[in-house]
């Protein structure tokens, strides 16, 4: 097991490449890291009016930053990438250039009976992706900041947004959530699947800023003899959007 060299933690902040800060950016300190749809993420940005206010190139990505101002307060505002490698390499540019408290917002998968387009809070997450495993030494699960994770609960209700608390199971491959591993995490106290939340929380963790996430549910892995689509939690895509940018607003 030693040999295994995703448990060959190094927790030297000095890498050969670091996160990079370019001298024309300067993020706000509030972020909304959104795994919705093109499309509907284009619509929230327009109907808020939000401008460009930097972008992150890489060989096959590119995305924008923008800001929208909320009673007076600056709030950046950028699309995701799927998936825990890439989703934490843009963070890790975005905190290199100033975001401090991050909401993710998204999908995920009810793996027990939970109804589609239910707002969730994760407070836990399965670390059952490569990607943490770099941030922070190996543990089976990873917990999100309370405190942060309160603020956000704390500001969602203040807007009568009804939410429960969940424990999620974060996977690297979409394609491997079979029966078995799934029965072993729901009896293991797991109510979701996605594929971002652990390395996120790592991440956040490694460099001492804030991280939560709001998540919405889509398919459902309930009955694992019948997946069921359902509508991809369609409904709730500019909804979450809107929800976060508010709760941000009020933490």
């Amino acid at each position: 097991m030693k040999n295994l060299p995703i448990l060959n933690y190094d927790d030297n902040k000095n890498a050969v490449i670091n996160p990079f800060k370019k001298k024309k950016f300067s993020f706000p300190d509030k972020l909304l890291f959104a795994f919705t749809m093109t499309e509907k993420f284009n619509k929230f940005i327009a109907d808020n009016q939000a401008k460009i206010i930097g972008e992150y190139k890489r060989s096959l990505n590119h995305f924008y930053v923008y800001q929208i101002t909320v009673n007076g307060e600056e709030i950046g505002v950028c699309q995701g990438p799927m998936g825990a490698p890439a989703a934490t390499q843009f963070i890790e540019f975005l905190i290199a250039n100033g975001s401090k408290e991050i909401l993710a917002v998204g999908s995920c998968g009810a793996l027990k009976e939970i109804p589609e387009n239910r707002f969730i809070i994760p407070v836990k997450a399965l670390r059952d992706e490569g990607t943490s495993y770099h941030y922070l030494p190996a543990e089976r699960s990873i917990d999100l900041d309370a405190a942060f994770v309160n603020k956000l609960i704390n500001a969602l209700q203040k807007n009568d947004i009804e939410i429960q608390k969940v424990n999620t199971w974060t996977t690297d491959a979409f394609f491997r959530e079979t029966e078995k591993l799934v029965k072993e995490y729901t009896d293991e106290g797991y109510d979701v699947v996605e594929m971002e939340c652990a390395a996120l929380t790592a991440c956040a963790k490694f460099r001492g800023v804030s991280f939560a996430q709001i998540l919405f549910t889509a398919d459902t892995l309930a009955d694992s003899d019948n997946w069921d689509p359902r509508d991809y939690g369609l409904s709730s895509h500019i909804k979450v959007l809107q929800v976060g940018l508010r709760a941000l607003a009020d933490m």
